[in-house]
């Protein structure tokens, strides 16, 4: 290769490590390795179209459903420029067709837009920090935190995803034990257990009657968690999984199931300590994220297939969903009335709650308010600190709106 071509190929190469850079900001697990594979294959494949660039980009730095969205937009913000496409497709293929661009998305991930801003130039890098200086000092009252807990999940940068999923891996979820029908022996008792009682007598011959006394049992209830990872509920799944991670680490007997257009048991691969590992055995599992809706024969699945499994003793269901089935609600009101009937609680968590104006207008959600007991929203850390004290306080007060919103489907 003589000195041209060999600053050409330096020039690939700068612009593929700089990408990379900014896939790494944004969240995505990019190392070395990956970086001269992407710029091997590129030498390999050629940049004769950009189709042919961007899946070859593509398989090398994508391994995971979850990760083509923000792999995707940043390809196209990243790479529009046509003073970085064109000056390094001329250097290699000077008559090569650019082909026509593609329009971004309407709606950038803050991820995407805080990695590309981790590039400026050191003016706007400036003006960026005097910026943040000025923000800082007008929420002087508020702990970072406190601010952080208010913020909705679709709206954080990478840096406060971070920081949130750290702060879910610190939430407990300490739901009231509740009494069973099995017996244990306790001296404090209120009920006479003659069968101890005759047992202790035999050893003294009938001379001597010491009472034994028992109470109920008390044991933690089940938790079932049904999380919707259809394309509307797709980024609030996402950040969901590491608290349902946290919480099936912290605790037994929890029982996680994914749905689209199909349902899935991940209780399995939650149980990983790991939650990279974990994440990676669930995207091996799903096959339908980010997909279509159909509650309705999802929750047929779960009450024909694991209902009896998981719904004994008092169970609590968690259902995490937006409420909106691309199968206008058939089948739905007698399998949620059945889920309800079985679960001792049955709460219905839904982002949508998130906006003053919410109206429960669709058919799904018609049709599942009249059997909840509890509907909160989920949107950001808050709401689940707010969950948090609704299954450990018995003297929480349901939500007060429930029944407004029951009067406003019926």
């Amino acid at each position: 290769m003589n000195a041209t071509g060999q600053e050409e190929g330096g020039h690939i190469a700068a612009n593929i490590m700089h990408f990379a850079r900014v896939l790494r900001a944004a969240g995505l697990p990019i190392g070395p390795g990956q970086v001269i594979d992407a710029v091997q294959a590129i030498k390999s494949t050629g940049l004769g179209r950009r189709d042919d660039f961007y899946w070859t980009l593509h398989a090398v730095f994508v391994n995971r459903r979850d990760q083509r969205e923000l792999f995707d937009q940043a390809f196209h913000i990243f790479w529009r420029n046509p003073q970085i496409l064109e000056r390094m497709m001329s250097m290699v293929l000077p008559s090569a067709e650019l082909g026509e661009a593609e329009k971004p998305e309407a709606e950038v991930s803050p991820r995407i837009a805080e990695a590309l801003a981790a590039g400026a130039s050191p003016q706007d890098d400036i003006q960026t920090r005097e910026s943040e200086k000025i923000e800082f000092d007008a929420t002087l009252t508020f702990s970072r935190e406190e601010v952080l807990r208010e913020i909705d999940f679709e709206k954080m940068s990478a840096a406060e995803i971070k920081a949130a999923k750290a702060a879910m891996r610190r939430i407990r979820l300490p739901i009231r034990d509740i009494p069973t029908r099995r017996f244990r022996a306790n001296k404090a008792g209120a009920r006479a257990d003659m069968r101890a009682t005759l047992r202790a007598a035999l050893r003294f011959g009938g001379d001597v009657i010491p009472m034994r006394w028992r109470s109920r049992s008390r044991r933690t209830p089940p938790l079932v968690v049904l999380c919707d990872i259809s394309g509307s509920m797709e980024r609030y799944a996402r950040m969901l999984l590491h608290f349902l991670h946290a919480i099936t680490n912290d605790r037994d007997r929890v029982h996680t199931f994914l749905f689209g257009t199909r349902l899935t048991n991940v209780t399995r691969h939650l149980r990983y300590r790991d939650i990279d590992l974990a994440l990676d055995k669930i995207a091996e599992a799903v096959v339908d994220w980010s997909g279509g809706t159909r509650i309705g024969q999802c929750l047929y699945e779960f009450n024909r297939d694991w209902s009896r499994r998981v719904l004994s003793q008092g169970a609590v269901v968690l259902l995490i969903t937006d409420g909106l089935d691309r199968e206008g609600a058939d089948g739905l009101p007698k399998e949620i009335d059945r889920l309800h009937r079985s679960s001792r609680r049955l709460i219905w968590l839904n982002p949508l709650l998130r906006y003053e104006q919410f109206q429960p207008k669709s058919q799904g959600i018609r049709a599942i308010l009249p059997h909840v007991d509890e509907f909160r929203p989920v949107h950001n850390l808050e709401s689940l600190m707010q969950l948090t004290h609704i299954l450990s306080d018995p003297d929480a007060v349901s939500d007060p709106t429930l029944k407004r919103w029951q009067e406003m489907a019926a």
